[in-house]
């Protein structure tokens, strides 16, 4: 059971699989015709100048324009490249023979994290650091192998949040350079983003660029063989180029600020479509990481349905966006010994907004409540009766 469950609906997506090693890429080689040259030659020729003529001015504000972004797009990748960090994973799992015995074998996979102290701390995504983990090692920006790092935890795999943290306890001496992270709450629709990660787990610190095409998407991401599947929410949409491999990397706005954490992307015939996760969504196991040295996730202990117009004509509610404590039969939406249950929210209850924040088509109630640290005290205002009130809810610690 997650930290909150709910019955949202999800889109089919591939996660950002921390892909198996290869020894080799394939790569395919477009052979070129060559034509003959005799007339068009002469038709260029006699229109050349004409062309050059009517388009000089546009080709130089183009080149400016070009020469400007490009720039821009390599100052972050030399600001946030330091941070970022390949992700080299030894598992084990368990596979079925032909003749139904099992045996175990080890695998190996890549992906990317972020560096978020000089102390050794990195974030990832959880489906990066499988339960069968034996072995973990970074590689740095210059290539140095980092051997000594532990788990420090993941999120439950029925969690919507994706997320995993590490811990490098020997850095040979180099100096670790922590991402600056930013304010995902700014980020528009439209706003430039660069992505940096270990793209098909081969090639480390590969710097792409693009837009933010959409916000607070909810999806249900799985492998390539449909397993696995999880349900993630309140996701950053983007054109952006990622790849297998680019899990757990970070996606950056034009101030070199981590504003996302790259970790699903469209299968089948889609092109350019990925999602990440707002990193103020993290921010608060991010703190629990970097003050006691080991991940709580903050919950409250509710099931809810994320009212929509349908669900609320459905349920026959006035409010239409909210986190709405549904009745359940033979089962209580509120958990026994929760935070909930001790601040005295009830079935029915319609949770509208999260420490003066509403809930909304970009704003989930998991992801507001993640943005605080387990021991926080936050104000939810919650719709009861048809009257608003404000509960004072205390987070704490949800238990796997």
């Amino acid at each position: 059971m997650s930290a909150e469950d709910n019955t949202e609906g999800s889109m089919k997506l591939k996660k950002l699989i921390p892909v198996e090693k290869t020894k080799s890429l394939g790569v395919a080689l477009l052979l070129i015709t060559s034509l003959s040259l005799g007339f068009l030659g002469g038709w260029l020729g006699s229109s050349s100048r004409e062309n050059q003529s009517q388009t000089s001015g546009i080709s130089k504000a183009d080149q400016k324009v070009v020469l400007n972004e490009s720039q821009l797009i390599s100052d972050i990748a030399k600001t946030v490249g330091p941070s970022v960090v390949s992700v080299d994973v030894t598992s084990q799992s368990q596979q079925v023979d032909f003749f139904g015995r099992g045996r175990s074998v080890e695998q190996e996979s890549a992906g990317t994290g972020i560096i978020i102290s000089d102390s050794g701390y990195v974030v990832t995504n959880r489906h990066v650091i499988s339960e069968g983990t034996t072995k973990v090692s970074v590689t740095l920006s210059d290539g140095t192998t980092l051997d000594n790092v532990e788990v420090v935890g993941r999120t439950a795999d029925t969690d919507t949040l994706d997320i995993a943290f590490l811990k490098i306890k020997d850095a040979k001496g180099k100096k670790l350079t922590p991402a600056k992270l930013g304010d995902s709450s700014k980020v528009q629709v439209g706003d430039k983003v660069v992505a940096i990660g270990n793209a098909l787990g081969q090639f480390q610190n590969t710097v792409t660029s693009g837009i933010i095409s959409g916000f607070g998407r909810s999806v249900e991401a799985g492998d390539e063989s449909g397993a696995e599947a999880e349900t993630l929410q309140n996701l950053f949409q983007t054109d952006t180029a990622i790849n297998q491999g680019n899990s757990g990397g970070p996606l950056v706005n034009i101030s070199g600020e981590v504003i996302g954490i790259n970790t699903a992307i469209a299968g089948g015939t889609a092109e350019n479509i990925g999602f990440a996760i707002p990193i103020n969504d993290v921010q608060g196991l991010v703190k629990s990481v970097l003050e006691k040295g080991k991940l709580e996730r903050p919950y409250l202990g509710i099931r809810y349905v994320t009212l929509t117009d349908d669900y609320a004509y459905q349920f026959n509610l006035n409010v239409k966006r909210g986190a709405y404590i549904a009745p359940n039969s033979g089962t209580s939406p509120i958990i026994a010994g929760s935070p909930a249950e001790k601040a005295g929210l009830k079935e029915k209850d319609i949770i509208t907004k999260v420490a003066g924040t509403s809930i909304d088509e970009t704003h989930s109630l998991v992801s507001l409540v993640g943005q605080h640290a387990v021991g926080d005290e936050i104000e939810l205002t919650v719709v009861r009766d048809g009257k608003e009130q404000a509960v004072k809810v205390k987070l704490e610690a949800y238990k796997q």
